[in-house]
């Protein structure tokens, strides 16, 4: 019986890393029949590091943590099986993923400018703007676990950052983000400090507060100007046609 319970718990770990690495491969051979199989790659790896920025810092606080899941032209994420106990924790692990992932992304631009990589450089565009996409004050982005760590009504603060995304690009995925975001909202409109809630959950101390509100407006601060200079430097590329990005 011990043997079958071992058999049946090995199987269903290799079921879990079967399902994270299909969906990782179905992702690739997508993106590379789009948009090339290099730049595939390198947005995979990038989507990758985010995610598991997630993952160590939930098993760093000791959550159960599935492995990444990845969707083409959706993204990827991780599992959590345990919630987090408090608004820090979440912060925590909210923060992770955009931490690591622009670690990453500031990597892959090191090497695309010492290397004359083009199509790494645009790699690495595309891991500063996911990161700093997903660090829009509002739940379920990153950027919303992040700023819970303050108070929830900063959600309120996303709304317009998404409209004018929708205005300027409209897209289905928007819409449904904004779908998925609108329970958020309602929570946080109802959200008294003084509620069981409030003295609980959200109950974080204000040097903590100003400490993630420090990494958080540093990180978006860094990742929004990373985006603008890459961006136009892919821009000036296309325009001499100097570069295969």
């Amino acid at each position: 019986m011990t043997k079958l319970l071992l058999l049946l718990f090995t199987g269903a770990k290799f079921g879990k890393l079967l399902l994270s690495g299909g969906t990782m491969l179905l992702s690739l051979v997508v993106y590379a029949w789009a948009f090339g199989w290099r730049y595939a790659a390198g947005f995979i790896v990038l989507l990758f590091v985010h995610e598991m920025g997630h993952y160590l810092a939930a098993r760093h606080k000791g959550l159960n943590v599935g492995l990444p899941t990845f969707i083409p032209f959706v993204g990827a994420w991780i599992e959590l099986k345990d919630m987090p106990h408090d608004a820090q924790t979440e912060a925590f692990v909210g923060l992770g993923g955009p931490l690591v992932g622009t670690v990453g992304a500031t990597v892959c631009y090191l090497m695309a400018r010492s290397w004359g990589l083009d199509w790494l450089l645009a790699v690495s565009y595309a891991g500063f703007f996911l990161n700093l996409f997903n660090l829009i004050p509002l739940s379920p982005f990153d950027g919303g676990r992040i700023t819970a760590v303050l108070s929830p009504r900063i959600w309120f603060a996303g709304v317009p950052v998404l409209v004018a995304l929708f205005l300027y690009r409209p897209s289905p995925m928007l819409l449904l983000i904004a779908l998925l975001a609108a329970p958020q909202l309602m929570k946080a409109w109802r959200y008294r400090a003084d509620s069981e809630e409030g003295r609980t959950y959200y109950a974080v101390p204000t040097a903590v507060k100003w400490e993630y509100a420090a990494y958080y407006i540093g990180l978006a601060a860094f990742l929004a100007v990373m985006t603008h200079d890459v961006h136009e430097m892919l821009g000036a590329m296309r325009h001499v046609g100097g570069g295969n990005v």
